[in-house]
């Protein structure tokens, strides 16, 4: 059993990156694997597929999307407006990197998936090419995903460890806000300096330019969502007893890399399963940060990332350039801080 969820959970991994028509239809792919693991694990009944889709969660995300998307549509050239305003007094280096610091401190008040709709109006409207938007809408993906663990409201990873360790409200702020605020102006100033002054959006490539949005793709982008947020509670689901045998008795130095499998899994079944009342604080910090980093670094690795991805048709391979290099570096940096300092 243990061989085929391994087999499942590299196909999920690399087959995105190389083969296209998989990388265009990844929501169907990963609903697939999903339920391949699943039935690999033996759990996948009628009772399983019940309580995925009795799920409150899935349908918020995706009404949040349906109704967020409508009401953008519909505001889009007011909001237009307001940007080029703001940029005529901002710099459009400053106005990016204050978005994203003020999007990732907000996202644990607003939840992760209010803050990346946001995000994704904000980016499809600045005047930049779309390497530029890209890069900016990954960055500040790994600030919306940093910040939304600070308070129970912000996701479901949040939600759950509050709930399994029993904490209050401003539990985790106090815990990890000293790593996770600093992180996040860190992805400020980051995404401000790699962009190049921006141009009129007239004056961009035609090849660059925005394709007007319909209703239609609103509806089809929320429903493709659905079916990404089934891929991955089935994903979960069937990847748990993979978890169980092997992850959650390691030590926290080495729970911390091996957490990078974020990056295509849902980070809140993870916490659920690593989480525990007998843990250190130090454990607890190094699980969470782990999970958090990773999740930024693929597209399936956590919510904001699929809503933006599927707004702007972000590829696989394209958030992986930016995505997989900045999620190790900060692996890297967070390691020295955790362990070392």
């Amino acid at each position: 059993m243990l061989a085929g969820i391994v087999i499942v959970f590299l196909m999920v991994l690399l087959l995105p990156f190389f083969i296209q028509r998989i990388e265009q239809n990844l929501e169907i792919f990963l609903l697939l694997m999903g339920l391949l693991a699943a039935a690999i694990s033996g759990i996948l009944n009628l009772g399983a597929v019940a309580g995925v889709f009795k799920n409150s969660l899935l349908y918020m995300i995706t009404a949040a999307v349906l109704i967020a998307g409508m009401l953008f549509k519909f505001l889009r050239p007011r909001i237009k407006l307001g940007i080029e305003g703001m940029l005529r007094l901002i710099p459009l280096p400053v106005f990016i990197c204050l978005i994203i610091i003020m999007l990732g401190l907000i996202s644990s008040l607003v939840t992760a998936i209010i803050a990346s709709l946001i995000l994704v109006e904000i980016v499809h409207i600045l005047p930049l090419a779309r390497p530029d938007k890209i890069r900016v809408n990954i960055i500040a993906c790994f600030a919306i995903g940093l910040g939304a663990v600070l308070t129970p409201l912000g996701e479901p990873l949040s939600t759950i460890v509050i709930s399994r360790l029993n904490q209050h409200f401003w539990y985790l702020y106090q815990q990890v806000g000293m790593f996770i605020i600093p992180g996040i102006i860190a992805m400020g100033l980051l995404g401000g300096l790699m962009v190049r002054k921006g141009a009129p959006m007239q004056d961009l490539p035609d090849s660059e330019a925005e394709a007007v949005e319909t209703y239609a793709d609103v509806i089809v982008r929320a429903l493709k969502v659905f079916v990404f947020v089934v891929a991955l509670e089935f994903l979960g689901a069937g990847f748990k007893p993979l978890v169980d045998a092997y992850v959650v008795f390691l030590d926290s130095r080495i729970l911390y890399p091996l957490n990078m499998v974020s990056a295509i899994l849902d980070n809140a079944t993870l916490a659920a399963a690593e989480v525990s009342l007998k843990m250190g604080r130090a454990q607890l910090v190094a699980i969470l940060m782990g999970l958090l980093i990773s999740g930024g670094m693929l597209i399936p690795g956590n919510i904001p990332n699929i809503i933006s991805a599927g707004k702007l048709k972000i590829r696989s391979s394209e958030w992986a350039r930016l995505g997989m290099p900045l999620g190790g570096a900060l692996m890297l940096i967070y390691y020295f801080i955790l362990f070392v300092i």
